[in-house]
């Protein structure tokens, strides 16, 4: 990954055409990844903002069985609990449609955070990198569960998943993959809509060093954002 991150703004006018844009790149990178070798490893968001556009991914379509899908990262509840990251994706979007089970990477938040962690690292180990990354942004900068001040800060850079035991908004215990193995990527994108993430947005446009802003993949970042109005020139 190089030293700094390099970001690509991408404004919409409408949440209608913030969502239609990601859906178009999540099934053109998709097309690509599979016309070249026959897979498609794509890690998946949690929270609110991805939510229609995974619903309305069951309707497309797509080389379902090629696709392999990931997690940035996941809340230690028990299995099937409907605040996972996991549980959400799969009543909105992956029940529906003919991805194998075996092909839904999921972490294993019930376990706790350090064995989940432990356990999603070693899934991992095997996967050069992924053909697409999809972020958030939290209201605090952070994404994935890589909120500020959290342990992440201090871990090595060779931790591909990481135990969060001190989040600041509930659960507080949580796994996330590392800003390392998130920027390993062909293409990461973050998902950010809504009017409380101007703050957040306006601090990483000005070089504040928020959480989101760690994720450097080669290839740099593509920033989605419907925020309800025009963002104030920093």
């Amino acid at each position: 990954m190089g030293s700094s991150q390099t970001c690509r703004w991408h404004e919409f006018d409408s949440r209608i055409s913030f969502e239609q844009s990601a859906i178009n790149i999540i099934l053109e990178s998709a097309e690509q990844a599979i016309a070249t070798r026959g897979l498609f490893r794509i890690v998946l968001a949690g929270g609110n903002t991805p939510r229609n556009i995974y619903r309305t991914l069951c309707s497309a379509n797509a080389k379902w069985p090629a696709w392999h899908i990931y997690f940035g990262d996941e809340r230690c509840l028990p299995a099937g609990h409907p605040e996972r990251n996991s549980s959400m994706a799969r009543a909105e979007w992956l029940d529906h449609v003919a991805i194998p089970l075996r092909q839904i990477h999921m972490i294993s938040g019930e376990l706790g955070p350090d064995k989940a962690a432990l356990n999603y690292g070693l899934e991992l180990a095997g996967i050069d990198k992924f053909d697409l990354v999809l972020l958030g942004l939290g209201e605090d900068g952070h994404t994935a569960s890589l909120f500020p001040g959290g342990a992440w800060e201090h871990q090595s850079p060779l931790a591909a998943v990481i135990p969060v035991h001190d989040a600041p908004k509930p659960p507080a215990q949580r796994v996330s993959l590392s800003p390392e193995r998130l920027g390993q990527a062909s293409h990461v994108v973050y998902l950010v809509n809504g009017m409380g993430k101007r703050e957040a947005v306006m601090d990483w446009r000005a070089g504040v060093a928020i959480p989101a802003s760690k994720i450097r993949p080669p290839a740099g970042v593509d920033v989605f954002l419907y925020l309800g109005g025009e963002i104030p020139a920093t």
